[in-house]
């Protein structure tokens, strides 16, 4: 019975660091510094869309990964788009068109 648990164990623990390492591959990562910790930024994720290349968020205004911490990342229509915090989603969410005319001026720049 001990032998069965400890290999429950071990295959749970073998289970974790591969999802662990999957998903630590699948997006942009920065390195804590305390043991070499890798950590995904909240809020970043991979769009896979047309870069968003403004450096202020398109309804706020502020400078993008500034007191904010990093911006919140998502995918809208094949157009990434970065805001500075996730709060502007609802103002986004309000008035997209808005917002990407905004964001695909400055990519054509």
């Amino acid at each position: 019975m001990k032998t069965i648990n400890q290999c429950l164990v071990l295959a749970v623990c073998a289970f974790g660091v591969a999802a662990f390492a999957s998903h630590a591959a699948a997006g942009p990562t920065m390195s804590s510094g305390v043991g070499g910790i890798i950590m995904t930024p909240i809020g970043d994720t991979n769009t896979n869309g047309i870069p968003d290349r403004l450096k202020t968020c398109p309804v706020s205004g502020d400078k993008l990964g500034d007191d904010m911490g990093a911006p919140f990342v998502f995918s809208y229509k094949g157009q990434e788009v970065k805001l500075c915090c996730k709060s502007c989603k609802k103002d986004f969410d309000k008035n997209p068109d808005k917002y990407l005319k905004l964001i695909r001026a400055a990519d054509a720049k």
